[in-house]
């Protein structure tokens, strides 16, 4: 579709809708600028919405072909996935604001096709034990073990994304026990940091230091706060591979994924009082919206305590 050679094979759809949809793909690729791979996504969309409507002749007068298609794939034998019907959805509305806007058809039928509802993943977390079992697999004398203990308290104790961690330098952590972090859009906030992680970061700052040799630290400019074997900033996929091997041997492997500890940390602020405009401003969420999804987290916890516990539940 980013090309006229590279178009795929004739579809059989009125000749309006085959020439407004190259129309639509000049736009994405001259005046959009999209990949090469987001406007084929494109493409395969509307040569299937072309194909396959069963009202396509309609298509530039009534919102039918459109309803009637995405309609199709909410029934046997051919149920999409809601976030692929979302996918699919989007596209054909957007080709249909780009033909009003161009004025190809008449009627304003993006406005007309109603976008599938978002479904809402719930993420993973653990319950206070499984996390202490998370960070106790950590547990030993060497330089790697305090470090992996560390970096897994601190993922914990401040709620931060596995790239906030690693990005880290030395100088990060201010004295009161903050950390000083650089999320999404290059936005800075201050983090509290519990006792047991500064403890454990101090722990292993020490022997990292008993195990160099003396250097000047000034002339070394920012110093990782977490780093490899080889002295090096520790990368995502180091820390990744750290909070598998530490979940493998609590048991958790199945459960545990780089972000199951933010998760955590917000699910326990809020089961613990904490108000949910303060735990937003400490995972550094732009929209009060997404931290909103850690109270049906808490909301299904309760109601699974009541569960058990109501005799008439």
């Amino acid at each position: 579709m980013a090309s006229h050679a590279n178009r795929g094979a004739a579809i059989e759809a009125p000749p309006d809708f085959v020439g407004a949809m190259e129309a639509y793909a000049d736009y994405l690729r001259v005046e959009r600028g999209l990949a090469s791979a987001t406007i084929r996504a494109y493409d395969t969309d509307l040569r299937m919405f072309g194909r396959d409507a069963p009202a396509i002749e309609t298509w530039a007068t009534s919102p039918d072909a459109a309803r009637g298609y995405l309609g199709a794939m909410t029934r046997p034998p051919r149920v999409l996935r809601p976030t692929s019907l979302r996918r699919k959805a989007a596209s054909i509305r957007a080709f249909y604001r780009f033909c009003y806007a161009e004025e190809l058809i008449e009627a304003d039928i993006a406005a007309l096709i109603d976008l599938p509802r978002q479904v809402q993943r719930l993420p993973d977390t653990l319950d206070q034990r499984e996390v202490e079992e998370l960070l106790e697999a950590t547990d030993g004398e060497g330089l790697l073990a305090l470090r992996d203990r560390a970096f897994l308290e601190l993922l914990y104790a401040a709620g931060l994304r596995v790239s906030e961690a690693t990005g880290l330098d030395r100088e990060d952590l201010y004295a009161g026990g903050f950390v000083r972090v650089i999320g999404k859009g290059d936005k800075e906030r201050l983090v509290p940091v519990g006792d047991l992680a500064l403890e454990a970061i101090e722990a292993y700052l020490t022997a990292r230091d008993e195990a160099r040799e003396q250097v000047d630290r000034r002339q070394l400019g920012a110093e990782p706060l977490f780093t490899s074997v080889r002295s090096q900033r520790l990368d995502r996929m180091s820390a990744w591979r750290v909070l598998r091997a530490a979940a493998t041997r609590a048991g958790l492997s199945g459960r545990v994924t780089p972000h199951t500890l933010r998760h955590s940390f917000a699910t326990h602020l809020l089961e613990g009082g904490a108000d949910l405009r303060v735990v937003q401003e400490l995972l550094g969420h732009a929209s009060i919206t997404t931290t909103q999804l850690y109270t049906h987290i808490t909301g299904e916890r309760i109601r699974q305590v009541y569960a058990r516990a109501h005799p008439r539940a």
